[in-house]
């Protein structure tokens, strides 16, 4: 499921910083290769877990140096299947969408503060 209107797709930010705000914000950057990083935030509920993921691609520079500038292009979520990957048809209850869209909330104040 694509979430909409969070205000981060096309949000600019060096990896130093990207990666600070991602930690204290509970995200982990999970996924990454020299031009691309996902970051994730688990949500767990009633023994099923729900991922919230954002994309990011690298437009100057090269991801292990902290200077990078990379841009969100993605944010969506998905239900965890067994033994490993996301389902993105699922729907997902309205109560993990509050939460889901709370942390994405709290991630946008953090980077740009």
């Amino acid at each position: 499921m694509m979430i909409e209107n969070t205000g981060l797709n096309g949000v600019k930010s060096d990896l130093a910083l990207l990666d600070d705000t991602a930690e204290k914000a509970g995200f982990v950057r999970w996924q990454w290769e020299y031009y691309r990083a996902t970051y994730e935030y688990k949500i767990e509920d009633n023994n099923t877990e729900y991922y919230v993921r954002m994309n990011t691609r690298v437009v100057e520079g090269k991801l292990e140096k902290p200077d990078t500038v990379l841009v969100i292009e993605a944010v969506y979520m998905g239900k965890a299947t067994f033994p490993h990957g996301l389902d993105y048809e699922t729907p997902i209850p309205t109560a993990i969408q509050g939460i889901a869209n709370k942390k994405l909330q709290q991630f946008k104040e953090m980077l740009e503060a």
